[in-house]
């Protein structure tokens, strides 16, 4: 169904929910909030999967209708920390680590390609008799989340895009030095330098996907990095993850994105230069049942741990309109 049909047949629903034209909102600064779930909660809340594929580390808060978060590298399900806080009174929130990133434990032969990724999550939602989700996504895990939804476009209820790979942007240009150290077999050395230097944790890597550096606190940056290079094996695992990036794993979605008949919401940090707002609008254009634009105009790559109260808005919106 294409976006002009169905913002027709749905006219009022998306009028008083995203606006008469789905167009972009404005970032509305965000309500005060408390304190997001902190490591240390995160860390006694985290289970395993046993899988074919190995011990898959996820966070499950709320019942109901499943939310499922995809996060974005070098991270884990804890970047969504404050988004699942405010929605799992409404969903039952799901965020697992990625094979090669976070707590997943796999064996040395298992792939951690993109389309892995995507077996891994189907495996992972049958093991928990989860059918349907809605996907919240950013980075990296927005290009699985949209090879997810072509391989299996009926588990899709909904899908929350936010600053991710598109088929034109992948990999994105400006991550080429983070790939080229990762085919030399040196990107968890210089990831591991965060662990005894926090100040460059900060005025590298935080300064360029936060607006705010100073929230990438010492036990956030020692939660991330310590499972990319605490052996051997993990680091092999996690240089493997960034090399699958290349070739473009999104080669060829565009086509399946075109047949969608998913409703997609684009939340997108405007102050991001590896994935700009070109890219949320090239989604905006190709997704039949995209309702549009939200832009974060201060946000960078990892803005939706600094404003889950914008990421839980959009995905409360959208999810009236699914």
């Amino acid at each position: 169904m294409k976006r002009r049909s169905f913002l027709q047949l749905t006219g009022s629903a998306v009028a008083a929910t995203f606006g008469a034209t789905g167009a972009a909102h404005a970032w509305d600064g965000g309500a005060a909030l408390p304190p997001p779930t902190d490591v240390k909660a995160y860390r006694q809340a985290r289970r395993y999967a046993d899988l074919p594929c190995g011990r898959i580390a996820y966070v499950r808060r709320g019942a109901g209708a499943a939310a499922l978060f995809l996060h974005g590298a070098p991270l884990s399900g804890f970047q969504w920390r404050g988004a699942i806080d405010l929605l799992s009174p409404d969903r039952l929130c799901l965020a697992p680590d990625f094979m090669g990133l976070g707590y997943s434990e796999i064996p040395e032969r298992q792939s951690v390609a993109p389309a892995a990724q995507v077996a891994m999550l189907a495996t992972l939602l049958d093991a928990l008799g989860i059918g349907q989700v809605d996907i919240i996504a950013a980075d990296s895990g927005g290009a699985i989340a949209q090879l997810f939804l072509g391989r299996y476009p009926a588990r899709v209820r909904s899908m929350l895009l936010t600053n991710c790979d598109t088929e034109p942007n992948s990999p994105p240009p400006l991550i080429k030095p983070v790939l080229d150290m990762a085919r030399a077999g040196t990107l968890a050395d210089e990831t591991a330098k965060w662990l005894t230097d926090r100040h460059l944790a900060r005025s590298t890597f935080g300064a360029a996907v936060y607006r705010n550096p100073a929230g990438f606190t010492d036990d956030i940056i020692e939660y991330y990095v310590t499972p990319l290079v605490s052996t051997p094996l993990q680091r092999r695992q996690y240089h493997a993850f960034h090399n699958a990036l290349t070739p473009n794993p999104l080669a060829g979605i565009e086509a399946a994105l075109q047949r969608s008949t998913v409703p997609v919401r684009m939340v997108w940090g405007g102050s991001d230069p590896i994935f700009p707002l070109a890219d949320a609008r090239y989604l905006d254009r190709t997704l039949p049942r995209s309702l549009g634009v939200c832009e974060v105009p201060e946000g960078k790559l990892f803005f939706q741990e600094e404003y889950p109260a914008t990421i839980a808005q959009e995905a409360r919106r959208l999810w009236q309109v699914a």
